[in-house]
């Protein structure tokens, strides 16, 4: 009896964290999409409006994360919240979620920028080495040969 409670649990945890990020994937869109349990992640494939994905997600309770590739090589994480019912021997859920693009292949990588422009007044202007209380310290003092 706690086996199959456990295994409907999992399996509940994994359909629900699969419909969580699928739905995650496609922010305000509709996605459907399936998982099936393996271990202790979920595999799944989705349609949504942004084409075919593939992901894996795993989730406790309520909650799912995951992360997937869609077909123009983007990669996603996702985190999302849902429920599911039992029907027949499958389980099928809806939920919501928030997902973010962690690599996209078409962007251009980010280039170091350049150092930041000098402060006004600021040019070769010495360095002035205060106490606590404000008080100018003499550089010697600072580096202790005073």
């Amino acid at each position: 009896m706690a086996r199959q409670i456990n295994e409907t649990g999992w399996r509940g945890a994994a359909a629900l964290a699969m419909a969580a990020f699928l739905a995650a994937c496609a922010s305000p869109s509709a996605h459907v999409g399936v998982g099936v349990p393996v271990g202790p992640v979920s595999i799944g494939v989705g349609l949504g409006s942004g084409g075919v994905s593939a992901g894996v997600s795993t989730g406790a309770g309520p909650l799912g994360v995951g992360v997937g590739v869609n077909q123009r090589g983007q990669v996603t994480g996702g985190a999302g919240v849902g429920a599911s019912v039992p029907m027949g021997n499958a389980r099928v859920g809806v939920g919501v979620g928030s997902s973010t693009v962690l690599h996209d292949p078409q962007q251009p990588a980010a280039t170091p920028g350049a150092a930041p422009p000098p402060v006004p007044g600021a040019q070769g202007a010495p360095l002035q080495w205060r106490d606590a209380q404000g008080r100018p310290v003499p550089e010697c003092r600072v580096m202790g040969g005073c």
